[in-house]
């Protein structure tokens, strides 16, 4: 996916953001709510190389400078016949409260609709991250779902998962065509 907003633009990864992807991937309170822990400066090197290759990932990069603030997630969900497509996010905090990962993912949920033809964009996150759930919730999605202890991303000492729970929000077609 290539696009601009009015501050970012989205592209395909390339193998050199391996440096700016650590910046971010490799701060602990950025992926806590991730099925992953921080990532080394070798691994974001090796995770970019990967993205390079992956239309799924999209980085938004910030025009006025070119620099990596984040990347967005988009893939189809289901069954094709289903025209359902899902959307996540991860930004560096370094840029946040400004607006950019709402900016980023509004333009990634339009895509989905104008470009790809989705009939339903779905998200999921972890009720802890009222920063990620009010961004779903300022994008215009719908809260659908509480699942309670549906997800494990680590073992506690004794080897036993810590289970969390998760929200799924969605919006549907005909909704965002009238919403934006």
């Amino acid at each position: 996916m290539h696009a601009t907003t009015p501050r970012l633009v989205l592209r395909p990864f390339t193998a050199a953001d391996g440096a700016a992807l650590h910046a971010y991937l490799g701060l602990a309170e950025v992926v806590r709510f991730e099925p992953y822990g921080p990532v080394t400066r070798d691994g974001a090197e090796r995770e970019a190389a990967r993205r390079a290759g992956d239309p799924r990932f999209v980085a938004a990069v910030r025009r006025e400078d070119d620099v990596l603030v984040g990347h967005v997630y988009c893939a189809p969900e289901g069954p094709p016949a289903w025209r359902t497509w899902a959307v996540g996010y991860v930004f560096d905090p370094r840029y946040g409260g400004v607006g950019y990962a709402t900016e980023a993912a509004r333009a990634v949920v339009d895509h989905c609709f104008r470009a790809e033809g989705a009939h339903r964009v779905v998200a999921g996150c972890d009720p802890r991250n009222e920063r990620s759930w009010r961004l779903l919730e300022r994008l215009g999605m719908r809260r659908e779902g509480h699942e309670r202890r549906c997800a494990s991303f680590e073992d506690d000492a004794d080897g036993r998962p810590v289970w969390h729970d998760a929200y799924r929000y969605a919006v549907l077609a005909q909704e965002w065509v009238t919403a934006g």
